[in-house]
Parts: structure tokens; C-alpha cells; sequence
């Protein structure tokens, strides 16, 4: 089932650094852009889930989900995952990835007596959570076990989770590498590796972390990577990655803010809080992401609206990463119906039905920029985003 690949060498070229690095450089006239709203493509799944050849107890979980047909992300890459082929997957989020590659690596657990171990490396501590909720509804009943390292989190408690038995690992860059460092957790034997969100990764200075983990596979099998862009500049260090990978993109590899209505608030001299209470108090706001650069501006903007009836709360850095859980599942179920946030929510929240984004604080880069706005205006409708220019 499993090719044996050689093992790899990393050139240790890096990325080019983005033109739009600098604010300085971000003209306002870039956040204004008028809602051109994109007529989705339908795919039509050419065989459903309850005719896919998987394992009958992973077919009945998948079914038991309320799963019908495959996206078409799972569509194009299951077979040939099952085969062992490494891949290269350029999807956006919400496309369906995350089952594009638990559903084969389950499956071949479930047929082969080589309980291997798969590693799962993912940009931030909610996209790995929310990996791992997968995993656990994939897998009920299996007795396939899974452990997720993330930071803001025990680390004693982790290192005792690594002394069981894990079919899979889930995890953030730096909480692998700490696991590693302290030999609590050793990769020699994994021989499935997942890289989701990669160029996430990439943007968030993981690229040196992503090679000590991989090079520390020694008998690596397969690797699959997902991204939702990937840039010219980006395919030396793919390559260093990847064996003879199938390539298959089911979107543009651009995000899109064709659908957000986008728009600048120019300030000249009036109360930045109050501009923003006056605009945010309209029926229309019913579920806001706001974004500050800094943890303080965070932290000082969710009391203040909270003081002012507003019902928000608030995610960082700083914060535990139960209280984050918390706050986006209130965020979710609509408890709250303002989130305010730094650029960590922007790359770990998949909620399909946030109205507009606000950037309270003018983001630092147009990547950061289309991250923010890429939360609003999806499957479909039409989203909002306003910028606040002093």
C-alpha cells in the first residue's frame, strides 16, 4: 500500500517576503472595493459516501454525520490517498479537507494490521481542536486514539498523554518541536505526515519548524499538504516536502473577497469609540468580528462595549486557551454578537455567517488584510468590511 520514498533534503530557501509587509505601504484606497458577489460553481459528487470502498465502521460513522457526498476536494484525492500517493491540495477553508485526509489515513488503519502513526501539523490552536473533534466523530467505536499538542496548554500533562498509545498527533509547530526538545515525543516511527493550511504556516514564520519536524521523519511514507494559496516562490520548499505528489486544486489558490462589500471609515478627528458604536448599532451588524493590532486595544475595546450594552468578548493571545474555545462557541451559537480579536482569529475561525468585519486597527499587511475580510462574505452571501483610517 505504502511507497518507500528516500529521504529528503530541505534547500532552505525561503519564500520571497510579501510587497505589502509594511503598513506603511497600504494605501486606503486597497479596503475600498465594491461587493462583486460569485455564482458557486455546484459539484456534483460522482459516487456518495454509502458507495465509497472504505471500511464499513468508517462508513457508518461518516453516514451517521449526516455526510451524503463527498466535496469535491475528498472526491478528487480519496482513492489515491488510500493508494499512498503523496498530495499537494490547494482548497479554501470549509471545502472539506479535513476529511479529504482522515477518511483515507482511518481507512488504512482499519485494513492493515501496521498500526502506523500519522503526525497532523496545523497553524493554530483552533484549527487544531477542531481536527481533533473530527478525528473523534470519524472514528467512534474504532479504538484509534489520538493526542492534541497545542500551546497554552499543561505541558506536563501533554508529555503524560505522549507515554500512551496515539495512532495520531495533532498539533501546533512550536508545542511538537517543545515535545520533541524534551524527548517526550519521537517522530522516528510516524509514517504518515499532514501539513493542513500551509500557507498559514508559511505566514506565521513557521517554515523552519515545519523542516525540523518533517527531516525528523526519517521512514515519512506519505505526505499531505493543503493550502488554501500556494505562491510561485513557495514550490522549492513543496518539493523538499513532497515525492512525485498529485496535485489537485479545487479553487482559484486565491482568496477571495470578490463578495465583501468593502469600505473605509475616515476618523478626521472624531472619537474613534464612539464612530464605532454609532456604526456597529444598526440591526444590520448581526454578527461582527473586529479586529485591534494589539492585545491591550483588545482587552480595553471588548470592556468598553461590554460597559455600553454591547454583548462582546474577546480572543488572544494572551488569553487560556479554554477561555478562547469558549468565546468562539458563544461567538458560534450566537450568544455574543460581537468578537473582538488580533490577527490569531482571523487564521483559526470558520464560521459561515459573520456580517462584517471591522478593522478597528489598520492591519499591517494586505495578507492580513484579506485573512480578516476572508471571514465574512462566504458560501455565498454577501459580507461587509470596514476599515478605520485615521
Amino acid at each position: 500500500m505504502y511507497k518507500k520514498q528516500q529521504k529528503r533534503r530541505f534547500s532552505g530557501n525561503r519564500p520571497r517576503k510579501n510587497n505589502f509587509r509594511s503598513s506603511k505601504t497600504l494605501d486606503p484606497s486597497n479596503f475600498v472595493k465594491k461587493a462583486q458577489p460569485v455564482e458557486e460553481r455546484e459539484f456534483i459528487a460522482p459516487i456518495a459516501f454509502k458507495d465509497l470502498k472504505i471500511h464499513e465502521e468508517l462508513k457508518s460513522n461518516i453516514l451517521a454525520k449526516g455526510y451524503v457526498n463527498p466535496t469535491e476536494i475528498q472526491s478528487k484525492t480519496i482513492d489515491d490517498l488510500i493508494e499512498g500517493r503523496d498530495i499537494v491540495g490547494i482548497a479554501n477553508t470549509g471545502t472539506g479537507k479535513t476529511g479529504a485526509f482522515l477518511i483515507p489515513i482511518i481507512h488504512q488503519l482499519l485494513n492493515t494490521d501496521q498500526k502506523f502513526q500519522t503526525l497532523i501539523v496545523l497553524p493554530t490552536r483552533e484549527l487544531a481542536l477542531q481536527v481533533e473533534q473530527e478525528f473523534k466523530s470519524l472514528t467512534k467505536g474504532m479504538k484509534l486514539y489520538s493526542a492534541t499538542l497545542i500551546g497554552g496548554t499543561n505541558v506536563g500533562k501533554d508529555i503524560a498523554k505522549l507515554r500512551r498509545m496515539s495512532h495520531f498527533i495533532i498539533g501546533t509547530p512550536g508545542r511538537i518541536l517543545d515535545m520533541m526538545n524534551q524527548r517526550a515525543l519521537k517522530l522516528t516511527h510516524f509514517n504518515t505526515l499532514v501539513l493542513d493550511e500551509f500557507d498559514r504556516m508559511l505566514d506565521m514564520g513557521f517554515v523552519k519548524d515545519v523542516q525540523k519536524i518533517a527531516s525528523a521523519m526519517p521512514n515519512r511514507n506519505q505526505t499531505m499538504l493543503f493550502s488554501a494559496t500556494i505562491d510561485d516562490t513557495q514550490y522549492t520548499l513543496i518539493e523538499a516536502l513532497v515525492d512525485k505528489p498529485l496535485h489537485i486544486s479545487v479553487s482559484s489558490g486565491v482568496t477571495s473577497s470578490d463578495a465583501v462589500e468593502q469600505a473605509v471609515v475616515k476618523l478626521a478627528g472624531r472619537d474613534k469609540f464612539q464612530v464605532l458604536t454609532e456604526l456597529i448599532d444598526n440591526e444590520d451588524f448581526k454578527k461582527v468580528l473586529i479586529f485591534a493590532e494589539t492585545k491591550r486595544v483588545v482587552n480595553q475595546l471588548n470592556k468598553k462595549l461590554n460597559q455600553s450594552g454591547f454583548r462582546s468578548d474577546m480572543i488572544h493571545g494572551d488569553k487560556s486557551q479554554n477561555y478562547r474555545v469558549n468565546a468562539l462557541q458563544k461567538f458560534k451559537n450566537n450568544k455574543i454578537q460581537f468578537l473582538i480579536a488580533t490577527d490569531v482569529a482571523a487564521r483559526g475561525i470558520d464560521i459561515s455567517d459573520i456580517s462584517h468585519v471591522i478593522n478597528y486597527q489598520t492591519p499591517t499587511s494586505m495578507d492580513s488584510y484579506i485573512h480578516r475580510i476572508g471571514r465574512t462574505g462566504r458560501a455565498g452571501k454577501m459580507g461587509h468590511a470596514y476599515t478605520f483610517i485615521d
